[in-house]
């Protein structure tokens, strides 16, 4: 079985990964692949995480947590049998640009490029995406057009470690309690 990769990444808050989590839980019930993930948006993934990439992590997000990301569309990865279906999201420039040059310090990375997502369904056989899609859509409610990262974080999937960049959860999640 292959290792998942380290990543930088993006979470959301737990009422967010919920509501996605149900989502994965109704296209399983519709007959589609479990999805096992846990909700989150890569900034940057490498075997073996580079100190640079992390250290700049932890010197830019800071200030950019909590922060907002639109979903503005849906995108395939892949082009083999084994395809990926995401959310495309976009947000400011300033964690555009963040994201870039934490990014471009990996060296497994793809250089000063960023490709906002949220996976919503991974490694599917090529034949069922088009109907995967088509139930993606009916799914998700159409409130569920904006995603707020309240944590980066460098995860490490080889020994289950989790180490928070920057964290905004406490903040945010007072914020929706009294909403």
């Amino acid at each position: 079985m292959r290792t998942s990769p380290d990543n930088i990444l993006l979470r959301l808050s737990a009422a967010q990964e919920q509501q996605i989590c149900e989502i994965f839980a109704a296209l399983e019930a519709r007959g589609f692949p479990a999805q096992q993930q846990t909700p989150h948006i890569t900034i940057t993934f490498s075997p073996a995480m580079a100190d640079q990439a992390v250290q700049c992590a932890a010197q830019l997000l800071p200030s950019l947590i909590p922060s907002r990301l639109d979903r503005v569309g849906t995108v395939i990865f892949g082009t083999k049998r084994k395809q990926t279906i995401a959310w495309l999201l976009e947000t400011s420039a300033e964690l555009e640009a963040a994201a870039r040059e934490i990014s471009a310090l990996n060296p497994d990375g793809r250089g000063h490029r960023w490709t906002p997502h949220l996976t919503m369904g991974l490694r599917l056989p090529r034949e069922i995406v088009p109907e995967y899609i088509r139930a993606l859509d009916e799914l998700t409610p159409a409130s569920l057009k904006e995603l707020t990262a309240i944590r980066a974080a460098l995860w490490k999937p080889s020994s289950q470690e989790l180490t928070v960049l920057a964290d905004a959860s406490s903040c945010q999640e007072a914020k929706t309690s009294r909403e």
